[in-house]
């Protein structure tokens, strides 16, 4: 709820229609990621007290964050984006160190699992890279959607996963 009132309060609504292909490039390639690592995951979203009675699941929580989150997010991150490049590296590193403290929090009150080696390094670096191709594939989707290929190809390898979690 926190990032829909942020959302609300800080997000480019205005310029909303710019920013929805971006808004599901992210909602897709966490839909790919959760169709194609389903019985292999890297990590897993637990139930709290409320979420055994709303959020039941993996994937119910998931698909409530990829409808509030990833869009609020977006809203933010790009429509405040800045022009200068040192404001944009810190403005990247803000929205990292957001998502990786959030995701610490999570860990610390068990509301979410690492698995097959994954951590938070590995997380660290997986927001590094997703919100540089999510700034690419606002100017360049194209090119976003390659790296982000490249990028899926070698976490695969790195992480082994078997390829019967195709099947």
């Amino acid at each position: 709820m926190l990032f829909l009132a942020a959302a609300i309060k800080w997000g480019d609504w205005r310029n909303w229609r710019a920013y929805y292909p971006t808004i599901l490039f992210f909602i897709g390639g966490d839909l790919l990621k959760n169709a194609i690592l389903y019985t292999h995951r890297m990590w897993e979203y637990q139930e709290t007290v409320i979420g055994e009675t709303i959020f039941f699941g993996h994937l119910t929580i998931n698909l409530m964050i990829m409808a509030i989150v990833y869009p609020a997010t977006i809203l933010i991150y790009l429509g405040k984006y800045p022009h200068i490049w040192w404001k944009q590296l810190l403005w990247q590193a803000f929205w990292i160190l957001l998502y990786t403290t959030i995701e610490c929090i999570n860990l610390h009150f068990d509301l979410l699992h690492h698995y097959h080696g994954w951590n938070m390094w590995w997380s660290l670096a997986f927001d590094a890279v997703m919100f540089s191709m999510l700034r690419l594939h606002h100017k360049n989707p194209l090119l976003a959607w390659g790296f982000s290929m490249i990028w899926m190809i070698i976490l695969w390898n790195i992480f082994d996963v078997p390829m019967k979690t195709l099947k």
